[in-house]
């Protein structure tokens, strides 16, 4: 098959659209001309990748998937995960925080097209998202997506403990967020809160998502951040006190998250293509070594031993596996997908997750114990690819019980 381009992608071959292939082309530059060489730093200092960032905006990447009609490159749903997977490939911790930007802008824009509004809901989502697209398209603005409160919320199954009340000209936003990846770094904060309601007990179909900018009197970052991998993330904590935001910046209207969520389950989803791309470096550094072709080390060819064949062999297979699922999944995604589609989403998720980290522990074995040292990356590889099935609201414990639950009940079944 021909690709049009002169590298196999991290999601494999196949027949691009020119969008996908110019696209990949550039994600395949900057990864490995800048961000695999500069991927150590942000590891060992736990910083965020700013230089990254600069490379990013300078290339258009930050308004990737914000609609051609308001100035973006007006990439889909597919698009954007096969470019993400590339990233991943050179460095994890920032193809994960660029998901979490591009989540801001793919939710409001093609995301909500496929959402259920009213005429005056959908009226409203266009002219607010008008404003968030502005930002990053005329001033390179930087959007965060902090989910996670050490409770249920972020899965889905309570109320998150963030509020928003509503007060004149806006809302007063009070509460808490942990594992805030982009933390001080960010323009804005695209937070998932729960409106307060007078006389209304919390309900997660009152979810609002709401920008909170980074300079907003009453927001503060709080805590150390020096955990075993994604290091450059900067996932600290972040506190509104008494936050007040004008009605401008809601990235939803009111309840229109919680029916997105149910509407598009495959946009949680978009934390994948980070761990494609560090299974496909896990194995790419594999051959590399095995072939005496690592830069700055002896060229020293180990590929004549049968149980490095075997287990190259291994890897290869369980790769193709997992960018077979993933490759199916991202072209099937859509609003309401059936119940095959959404255990295939499922599959195609946990496989992933834990294959990326299954990928780099069989290179390492493989490679052996020099594959440990930290100037070369393959520790690091299996570092960051070990978060990947800790990560809400997808864990992969919660995806076998979504799984199997929604394979032996149909909706609205329950047992006597």
């Amino acid at each position: 098959m021909s690709t049009g381009l002169d590298f196999t992608p991290a999601v494999g071959d196949m027949a691009f659209t020119p969008l996908q292939r110019e696209l990949l082309t550039v994600a395949h530059r900057l990864g490995r001309e800048k961000f695999a060489p500069r991927a150590a730093q942000w590891d060992r200092e736990a910083s965020f990748p700013f230089a990254n960032y600069d490379d990013l905006r300078e290339a258009g990447f930050l308004k990737l998937c914000v609609p051609r009609e308001h100035g973006g490159l007006g990439a889909d749903y597919p698009t954007y995960m096969m470019v993400a997977a590339e990233i991943g490939r050179f460095c994890g911790a920032t193809a994960l925080t660029w998901n979490m930007h591009i989540c801001s802008t793919m939710w409001t824009g093609v995301l909500a097209d496929g959402i259920p509004m009213t005429d005056a809901q959908r009226s409203e989502h266009t002219a607010r998202r008008e404003l968030h697209f502005r930002r990053i398209v005329d001033d390179g603005a930087l959007y965060a997506q902090p989910f996670s409160e050490g409770s249920a919320a972020a899965a889905g199954r309570a109320p998150f403990g963030t509020t928003a009340k509503k007060v004149e000209g806006g809302w007063r936003i009070n509460g808490r967020k942990i594992f805030a990846s982009l933390s001080g770094a960010a323009d804005y904060y695209g937070i998932l809160c729960t409106e307060d309601v007078d006389g209304k007990d919390p309900d997660p179909r009152d979810t609002m998502y709401i920008s909170v900018p980074a300079t907003s009197e009453g927001l503060t970052i709080s805590g150390d951040w020096d955990p075993l991998g994604m290091r450059g993330t900067v996932s600290r904590n972040l506190h509104f006190q008494d936050v007040f935001v004008s009605d401008a910046e809601q990235l939803m209207p009111r309840g229109i998250y919680f029916t997105g969520a149910q509407t598009w389950p495959a946009m949680f989803f978009t934390l994948a293509p980070t761990y494609l791309g560090l299974a496909n470096a896990a194995y790419d550094f594999t051959v590399k070594y095995l072939r005496g072709e690592v830069e700055g080390e002896p060229p020293v060819k180990r590929r004549q031993y049968p149980t490095k064949q075997i287990a190259v062999a291994q890897m290869r297979i369980q790769l193709e596996a997992m960018k077979s699922l993933f490759v199916r999944a991202i072209q099937e995604a859509r609003p309401n997908p059936g119940k095959d589609e959404k255990l295939r989403l499922y599959a195609a998720h946990h496989t992933v997750m834990e294959g990326a980290n299954d990928i780099a522990r069989l290179a390492i074995r493989t490679c052996g114990g020099q594959s440990m040292m930290k100037h070369l990356p393959l520790e690091r590889l299996y570092r960051d690819s070990r978060c990947g099935s800790l990560m809400l609201p997808w864990t992969a414990e919660l995806i076998v019980d979504r799984m199997g639950r929604e394979t032996l009940y149909e909706p609205g079944e329950r047992d006597a």
